[in-house]
């Protein structure tokens, strides 16, 4: 790290503290050269990640719009909180971890839909006949089959 008053490259840590809730760290340096102490932040770096949806619109990644659609389908479910929570927090995870800047609303689409087929069929089945727009009940009812089999 660059002492802020000589300009030295290197500088050792007295300490390091926890910040902001865990989302940074305070360091204490002290420089190599000079000998005088200055303090640093390290903080995560937060890359957008955006969501390309069908019609090529690019919008900010939003868990909540997840979780308000997962909540939709399970409505009158008797599905806790709990789980739709998780469910939302891995579907997030998995996002992230892909490590690209851009994801396919598809993509979540369908992470949401093997996540609602693990936690309750009825939600998983409200859910795709909103996602996949049937165009006729022929199409639900052979989906329906698939789903069975």
């Amino acid at each position: 790290m660059k002492c802020m008053y000589c300009g030295f490259l290197e500088s050792k840590v007295l300490d390091s503290r926890s910040t902001d809730e865990g989302t940074s760290i305070r360091r204490r340096r002290e420089c190599l050269n000079c000998g005088k102490r200055f303090t640093t932040y390290e903080i995560i770096e937060n890359t957008p990640l955006m969501v390309v949806k069908s019609d090529g619109v690019r919008e900010q990644f939003d868990p909540s719009k997840i979780k308000r659609g997962i909540i939709k389908s399970c409505e009158k479910r008797a599905v806790p909180m709990q789980k739709i929570d998780a469910l939302v927090s891995e579907i997030e995870k998995q996002v992230y971890n892909s490590l690209e800047q851009e994801v396919s609303s598809k993509k979540i689409g369908e992470l949401v839909m093997a996540g609602l087929k693990d936690l309750d069929e009825v939600a998983y089945i409200r859910f795709a006949s909103v996602y996949r727009q049937f165009k006729d009940i022929n199409t639900f009812t052979d989906f329906i089959r698939e789903f069975l089999k």
